[in-house]
């Protein structure tokens, strides 16, 4: 009897002028779970065009992820702020 695989969450903290991990790895399917830990606002940009997520202070918001590949993003108002993503199919 196989079991289902169920999608996972993954936490990405803004804290500091930083994205931690700088690196994460998810599957099509996962949610992306971005904590902003900063006083002031932030987003999660994909250089692709996939998602542009804008985070207020102190706030989490959650994306679902809906194709594979590997997504470099960054903050559009800080944009040393990067980081990346890699989304198995």
């Amino acid at each position: 009897m196989s079991v289902p695989a169920r999608a996972a969450t993954v936490q990405i903290t803004m804290q500091d002028l930083e994205i931690a991990p700088a690196a994460a790895a998810a599957k099509v399917g996962d949610t992306i779970e971005w904590v902003n830990k900063d006083i002031f606002a932030h987003t999660a940009t994909a250089r692709n065009g996939d998602w542009d997520v804008t985070l207020p202070p102190n706030k989490t918001v959650k994306l679902v992820l809906k194709k594979a590949g590997t997504i470099d993003y960054y903050c559009r108002f800080h944009p040393n702020m990067k980081a990346r993503l890699t989304i198995a199919p």
